[in-house]
């Protein structure tokens, strides 16, 4: 369903307008949440840290083919929404080999480098066993992980973001029961639990690309659309390249403060596996929240509608507010029953260092406002991000040379957040400019 942002109720436009974006986005989590309660449950703590260890270079990898794919989605719908038919065409072809082509190198270089990237990671011996287990299955998804969201950002440029979600739905719900047959049933393993991710990836790949290709025919490529032309290229570059900077940056700095946890131990590892879960759920929805709010400044921008966006500023930025107060308490006070649900009772030392861990991120949580406030303009996303890339960097270098320990790094992690959050008068001054 497309919606006119430029008119009607703000706060209910807004709200309709991101809710398929955070469903999208939390069925999307289920596929390593699966993994990662059924290993934690389970298969023990050793398991898990290997699996949550796999996660951020996963997300890492997948965010710049993501970024990619968004990106040419952008060019896709611009040629689309101008009746540029031909050229569309020609421009899914380029995007689809290009990307294409970026993904299988990846999956290559990650199976020749695996050994060297354990090293940098810095995994403990004890689980780099478990951890190449997992690697060696879970890396077969690359290639699903481009089909579907080549494809389904294909279908959302031209109008359709139902058909994705539903095979992002069944996907997940497969992936969750291949997950429990795999590891119950057939004791597999960590191994088994990426099979199943990987395999329930593939079919949602495969389904939304034959889907593609037989119900749309607008996106229906003939032999005479196979063609490369640089004037398409230039404007898929364009705008996929900054995208993919905009996804990958953040998640790069993520990577590196993994390399920092796992010189902490099995313990810290799998109290970060679980704590992180739960972490991305709390701020997922105000992250989408803001890339549905960019959408509605440009779409009130270019219909010069400048008190709409001077509004809406102030509709969102309230709820997110109030949402972020609220994840706030929720995540503070019942942050020993959330670790609870990945980890064993038993397991004492674990969830007290990840109860630590999420008291600390849900003080935090109100900075979230911060994306509301990037209002749709690239640079200004870049520069957001490259803060928090700095800054969470450089609070993982401060606790190495400060030999301050994991609790340290939770500390100073907390303390950047509220940093970055400082910055955030850039973006204020310029929204301003362009109500004026």
């Amino acid at each position: 369903m497309q919606r006119n942002l430029t008119k009607g109720p703000i706060t209910v436009n807004l709200l309709f307008f991101a809710l398929p974006l955070m469903f999208g986005n939390l069925l999307q989590q289920l596929y390593n949440v699966a993994d990662t309660w059924v290993v934690g449950r389970y298969l023990g703590a050793d398991a898990l840290a290997a699996v949550g260890s796999s996660y951020t270079l996963m997300t890492f990898l997948t965010s710049i083919l993501l970024g990619l794919c968004m990106g040419s989605g952008a060019a896709i719908s611009m040629l689309y929404g101008s009746g540029e038919k031909k050229k569309m065409r020609q421009s899914i072809f380029m995007a689809f080999c290009l990307i294409g082509a970026i993904a299988l190198v990846i999956n290559i270089l990650v199976y020749l480098g695996m050994d060297g990237i354990l090293w940098i990671l810095r995994v403990p011996a004890s689980i780099k066993g478990l951890m190449k287990d997992y690697l060696w299955v879970i890396f077969l998804g690359i290639l699903a992980t481009f089909l579907y969201n080549y494809f389904a950002n294909l279908l959302r440029a031209i109008g359709n973001s139902m058909v994705p979600l539903l095979f992002l739905a069944v996907s997940s719900v497969l992936n969750i029961i291949l997950d429990l047959l795999f590891v119950l049933k057939f004791h597999w393993g960590v191994g088994g639990a990426a099979g199943a991710t990987v395999f329930s990836q593939y079919v949602s790949g495969i389904g939304i690309c034959i889907y593609a290709y037989a119900k749309v025919k607008d996106i229906r490529i003939a032999k005479q659309d196979m063609k490369w032309r640089k004037e398409n290229l230039s404007l898929i570059l364009n705008l996929s390249v900054m995208t993919s900077l905009q996804q990958s940056i953040m998640n790069f700095g993520i990577l590196m403060v993994q390399g920092l946890v796992n010189s902490f131990g099995t313990v810290i590892m799998a109290a970060f596996a679980a704590a992180v879960k739960i972490d991305s759920f709390a701020y997922m929805p105000v992250q989408d929240f803001g890339n549905a709010f960019s959408t509605y400044v440009a779409q009130n921008y270019g219909a010069n509608e400048k008190k709409r966006i001077k509004d809406g500023i102030k509709s969102a930025v309230i709820m997110s507010m109030v949402f972020c107060v609220f994840v706030s308490l929720l995540v503070s006070i019942f942050a020993k029953p959330l670790m609870q649900i990945f980890i064993d009772s038993g397991e004492t030392q674990i969830i007290a260092v990840g109860v630590h861990y999420l008291r600390i991120e849900g003080a935090c949580y109100v900075v979230l406002v911060v994306w509301i406030l990037q209002g749709g303009e690239p640079a200004i996303d870049v520069c957001d991000l490259d803060d928090c890339f700095a800054w969470h960097t450089s609070s993982a270098g401060l606790c190495i040379v400060s030999d301050s320990g994991d609790w340290g790094y939770w500390d100073l992690d907390g303390g950047a957040d509220w940093v970055v959050f400082g910055g955030c008068d850039r973006n204020l001054l310029l929204f301003s400019e362009i109500l004026i």
